[in-house]
């Protein structure tokens, strides 16, 4: 081997360029360098290596024979399969006769310097260093419901002054509260709730608020089942409690602790054998209490199951049914009917019902018996104008923002933009809580003009984009031949325009062709949702056509149109695109 085939290493070791002489893998260490001074440099092992060429030595380091080590094996048969366990022990043997572990950061290699994990920035650190913009995020949250509600106490006091005969022990008149999304109504009647049920508690009268969204349980066997196990879970707990009270007098008297009068004084037992049968019953009605499972019953005994874990003892029931109209939709009316009609059949407790509905016709579906008695008392929450969104804003952005955080035109704009939609206080809401999140992401410190602009722009094409992918793919499919028009630079695009290429692109993913009446259906539908915005031109003696245009982004429309796996084969299509002259 030639002098300049052979390199040192940092740790003190050579480094042979023949691959043929190298017997350990990267990991392993060769059984010489255990007993090695760390001290000991690069320079110091090159001219030892030299001198054992020139003694006519050896200078492989692969070998792992030293001569001058008495402790070695003089037998290279033994080190023909080197084991990673012996050479782990080997070095903690060195380590433990004052050598120095070679993982350390603190070890230097001839200027190698190994970075301490300690100082190493994680993926989060840098994102933690920037000061934070929110004081308390979930205020500006749909979830959050204020102590105080602007603009609403018309409304409330409303609904107070109906509900206030339930802390009476009496009936509560059934509730009916309309208007449009984000007018307040959800987060009103959970205020009122809560007022009601903490005054019940205050006076000690048994009254109980039940919510349901019926936009999810949204069927009659999941609104009883929900209710049945509400009420079972609420029974057992006072089961319990009693248990617990009346098991404590009965241990006394066992104890003679205290004489059985005296226990009895003032109870509803006039002799220890009556408390011990009200214990009886008691675990034996714990015992009958059975969960409803979400499906597997018939719909009369999840009814039975509710009717008798309500009427269990005394109280006052207020069940709230937000988005009532999707119950009445999925299920139609037997449940309000069944709800509504319960109160002459119970005997220890009171219904009452409380829907909440963005419909203001959807009683124009009820059964006239179900709607005389439904809507008893009727509550519209009318739009907010833009006036009021800024004090609603501005009431929660005092509580969810730091001091000084917000520009002074960032509350009025956002109070602008949802003004224009219908007076929407939960999208000014949305929008004032992205605008946040996009300032606190650029590391800014407060929330501007522009970051309000932001946000409009992705809330709007977060809607778009969710409106897109839940088109059925017969639509999705009329939309994507639009597109392909639009990007082909067509203009004004017409109905026959679109048909050429719809049959096309249903050719090339074998789907189904449509008339072209039911095509034209598809793109007035689509028109209605926004998405395209077509204008029925007249042609003179040619006739009458719709002439369309996108109303949304081209590029993310498509990437999520072909993101449905039965459209992703159209990803490279290329229709013909009939040349034409515009006038």
């Amino acid at each position: 081997m030639d002098e300049g085939d052979y390199t040192p290493r940092v740790d003190g070791g050579g480094e042979s360029n023949d691959s043929d002489d190298s017997d350990h893998t990267p990991w392993e260490r060769p059984a010489s360098q255990a007993h090695e001074d760390p001290e000991r440099t690069s320079e110091s092992t090159l001219d030892d290596s030299l001198d054992d060429s020139v003694d006519g030595a050896d200078p492989d380091p692969t070998d792992d024979t030293d001569p001058t080590d008495p402790a070695e094996d003089p037998d290279p048969a033994e080190d023909t399969g080197s084991n990673p366990t012996d050479d782990v022990d080997s070095e903690a043997t060195s380590l433990g006769k004052g050598g120095r572990d070679r993982s350390s950061p603190d070890v230097d290699f001839d200027g190698v310097v190994l970075d301490n994990d300690d100082d190493n920035q994680g993926l989060f650190d840098d994102l933690l260093s920037g000061e934070p913009i929110f004081e308390n995020k979930e205020v500006l949250r749909p979830s959050y419901t204020p102590h105080e509600l602007p603009h609403r106490n018309d409304q409330i006091n409303r609904m107070a002054t109906i509900l206030v005969s339930a802390l009476r022990g009496e009936t509560p008149s059934n509730i009916l509260i309309y208007g449009k999304t984000g007018t307040g109504k959800t987060a009103s009647a959970k205020f009122v709730s809560q007022e009601l049920e903490s005054t019940s508690q205050k006076y000690d009268v048994p009254c109980e608020v039940e919510y349901i969204n019926c936009e999810v349980t949204d069927t009659q066997y999941r609104v009883l089942a929900q209710l049945a196990n509400t009420f079972i879970e609420k029974n057992q707990a006072v089961i319990a409690d009693r248990l617990e009270q009346y098991e404590s007098m009965r241990a006394d008297a066992r104890d003679d602790v205290v004489d059985e009068g005296a226990i009895l004084a003032g109870t509803e037992f006039d002799t220890l054998a009556e408390l011990d049968d009200r214990i009886d019953e008691l675990e034996a009605d714990a015992e009958e209490m059975e969960e409803v499972p979400m499906t597997g019953w018939p719909t009369d005994r999840v009814y039975t199951t509710f009717f008798d874990a309500v009427d269990y003892h005394e109280r006052v029931v207020v069940i709230m049914l937000d988005e009532i109209d999707k119950l009445v939709e999925k299920s139609g009316d037997d449940t309000l009917y069944n709800l509504s009609r319960m109160n002459s059949e119970l005997d220890n407790s009171r219904i009452s019902i409380m829907g909440i509905s963005n419909d203001l016709k959807f009683t124009d579906f009820l059964d006239p018996r179900v709607k005389s008695s439904l809507g008893e008392e009727e509550i519209v929450f009318p739009p907010y104008d833009a006036n009021q969104l800024r004090d609603i804003l501005q009431h929660r952005a005092d509580i969810a923002f730091k001091g000084d955080a917000l520009t002074d035109d960032v509350i009025p704009l956002c109070a602008a933009f949802a003004a224009q939609e219908h007076g929407d206080a939960r999208r000014a809401l949305d929008l004032l809580r992205t605008a946040g999140e996009l300032a606190e992401r650029s590391q800014a410190e407060i929330v501007a003009e522009k970051h309000v602009r932001q946000a409009q722009d992705k809330i709007e094409l977060d809607r778009v984009v969710e409106v897109v992918r839940t088109l059925p793919t017969q639509s999705k499919i009329v939309l994507f031949a639009v597109i392909l028009l639009e990007k082909n630079g067509v203009h004004n695009i017409n109905t026959g325009e679109v048909f050429n290429i719809y049959k096309r692109l249903c050719e090339e993913i074998d789907a189904d062709v449509l008339t072209q009446r039911r095509v034209t259906d598809l793109i007035s539908e689509l028109d209605m949702l926004g998405i395209v915005n077509a204008v029925v031109v007249s042609k003179g003696r040619y006739g009458r056509t719709k002439e369309m245009g996108l109303s949304v982004p081209v590029e993310e429309t498509e990437a999520v149109l072909l993101s449905d796996s039965r459209l992703g084969d159209i990803e490279n299509a290329q229709p013909f695109v009939q040349a034409r002259f515009d006038n």
